[in-house]
């Protein structure tokens, strides 16, 4: 697998993989350096759009701008995809919660995104938007709920996209001046600053509750309560947890194996995500709590944690 996406040799592999969440930055960004070894350059030589609904362009100009166009590169913003056209336009992929992206190619199977089930034929009911390339592979769009997107868009839309989100956590323009200019003045639950994309890109459920835990901070804490030292320990924690996920191909299934057939996954790593009433690995005397916080289950280590 490959980082929220992995590779399977249908003819060999017979394992489960249990999605655990909604892909977050270290999976989308497992799935772009994935699909970048598969579909870069290859002609599109047909698109199917069966629900108009997850395409915000006009469905005719969908299809007439991919027919015949290659994707350059694929590049990524936060959870957002963006794949470079050729024709100088950008597919921009959302996959919010629910979405999938199916690479087939003879017996390979590259998947990234939501739970699916081995059993499945791609395409199924659920394949959407169906891309098929000159050598006779084919890249399908799957969405049960429909929630994701794609929308093809110009420079300036893509310049547009880009200004909705904040610095990315884990880059190495994500200074600790720069998380410092972030945390000051600002009010409100830690936790919810962590999950606005528009303040710092890229980190979900899963990553903000392991970077609170990591930096021996309560994910319930008030912005304007943080000490500078407590914020130091916020960002290091940051880059570290996200560096490590991406290293280790994201959280998004218990069990796979990348493009190279390398295990990896950070599901091993996770201290509080996913361990409610569970004894903390590090304090080995208090059980982890979950709460509701910003909408989300918030998981915590109420000893370590201050």
């Amino acid at each position: 697998m490959v980082a929220g996406l992995f590779i399977l040799d249908l003819l060999k592999n017979k394992s489960k993989c249990n999605l655990i969440y909604m892909p977050e930055l270290p999976e989308v960004e497992t799935i772009r350096r994935g699909l970048n070894t598969k579909i870069v350059n290859k002609q599109i030589i047909g698109i199917e759009v069966k629900k108009p609904n997850l395409v915000r362009n006009k469905k005719s100009e969908f299809r007439s701008i991919l027919h015949n166009n290659r994707v350059l590169f694929i590049d990524r913003i936060g959870k957002l995809l963006i794949l470079h056209l050729e024709s100088d336009n950008y597919l921009l992929i959302h996959l919010k919660m629910t979405g999938q992206l199916i690479y087939s190619f003879k017996n390979d199977l590259v998947v990234g995104g939501h739970k699916y089930s081995l059993s499945d034929n791609f395409p199924n009911k659920y394949s959407y938007i169906i891309f098929s390339f000159v050598d006779g592979s084919s890249l399908f769009f799957n969405d049960m709920r429909q929630f994701g997107y794609m929308e093809i868009v110009d420079k300036e839309g893509h310049k547009k996209a880009r200004s909705k989100f904040g610095p990315e956590a884990g880059s190495k323009d994500f200074t600790l001046k720069k998380f410092r200019g972030i945390i000051k003045g600002r009010r409100g639950v830690l936790k919810a600053l962590f999950l606005n994309q528009q303040i710092i890109a890229g980190i979900g459920n899963i990553y903000a509750d392991e970077i609170c835990f990591r930096a021996k901070v309560l994910p319930n804490r008030l912005v304007d309560t943080l000490s500078d030292s407590e914020i130091k320990r916020l960002y290091q924690a940051t880059q570290y947890i996200i560096q490590k996920a991406i290293d280790k191909k994201g959280t998004t299934f218990k069990d796979y194996r990348d493009s190279d057939n390398k295990k990896g996954n950070f599901v091993k790593y996770l201290k509080v995500y996913g361990r409610k009433d569970k004894k903390c690995l590090v304090c080995k005397k208090d059980k982890i709590k979950k709460i509701k916080l910003a909408g989300r289950g918030t998981h915590f280590c109420p000893s370590c944690q201050k």
